[in-house]
């Protein structure tokens, strides 16, 4: 299966429903988990090719392309994993990462697209963002930390935002990793018994999984409100973590192959440098 096929598989479309994804299951994709990830190593050239094929446009001045994945979850489903295994296999001068936490006072001043806005990833890089503006309509909607008209108002700032976006170069590549609660409880209890993640474990973990349902409902309304032609959300099943890190790989490796990027032109001799070398 190429990347395009993985794309149009996760894509949320019309009549989506998240409760009938099993997160459990690997939608397009029929190996197992050694194949997987033997297939997430060999994508991974391609990947690391096409990545610096776009930063060398950046490097000589003529990228006009970016992309920007936007990983969002519940915890413990695996998004730090994806950073580490499939943005992590790429040249890291290339990648800009943004981890959004809770905003500053400085940040709460502004429209909540204010910080987002200015992280977004210039041309030639690939953007990630660890949790995003999202997050302003899914806690903020659950947790009752904003008005209901002003959430209400924040879909329509984020289509805007996101069209704005897409229209000046940047491929935007949205994805929901998809966590079973019996996944997650299992996860955050390792890290109940490991020493070495004790670091990994937040008590309010906890506190958030009591609104499970909430949360399911919120980003119903998300993809609902919030996935359009020009930047569609995926939803990638994330129980099996090599399935997850393969699907994220693929959607990416989609974006780039879409763009295309071409080694840059030498804009001197060639020739005549290779004398002026040998010469030296």
């Amino acid at each position: 299966m190429n990347a395009h096929s993985w794309s149009r598989i996760l894509q949320v479309g019309e009549g989506f429903r998240l409760a009938d994804v099993d997160p459990s299951s690997t939608p397009g994709y029929h190996g197992h988990k050694a194949e997987g990830e033997r297939d997430l190593a060999a994508g991974l050239d391609e990947l690391n090719v096409l990545q610096e094929r776009l930063f060398a446009e950046s490097r000589v001045g003529v990228a006009e392309d970016s992309v920007l994945l936007i990983l969002q979850a519940m915890d413990s489903a695996g998004k730090g994993g994806i950073v580490r295994h499939v943005v992590g296999g790429v040249d890291p001068q290339g990648v800009m990462l943004t981890a959004f936490k809770a905003p500053t006072a400085e940040e709460r001043a502004h429209d909540f697209l204010w910080r987002v806005e200015k992280r977004l990833p210039e041309a030639g890089f690939i953007g990630v963002f660890d949790r995003s503006h999202y997050e302003d309509v899914l806690i903020g909607r659950v947790r009752s930390l904003a008005p209901a008209d002003e959430i209400e108002r924040r879909y329509g700032a984020i289509t805007a935002f996101e069209d704005a976006a897409v229209a000046a170069g940047t491929r935007i590549v949205k994805v929901m990793l998809h966590i079973s609660p019996e996944e997650q409880k299992s996860r955050l209890m390792e890290r109940l018994e490991r020493p070495d993640k004790y670091w990994k474990y937040n008590p309010g973990d906890v506190d958030e999984r009591m609104l499970w349902d909430e949360y399911m409902a919120a980003y119903q309304t998300v993809f609902e409100r919030t996935s359009t032609a020009a930047a569609p959300w995926h939803v990638v099943p994330a129980d099996r973590k090599w399935y997850a890190r393969l699907a994220v790989q693929e959607l990416l490796l989609d974006a780039l192959q879409r763009i295309d990027p071409q080694w840059p032109a030498a804009d001197f001799d060639v020739e005549a440098e290779k004398k002026r070398l040998a010469a030296s």
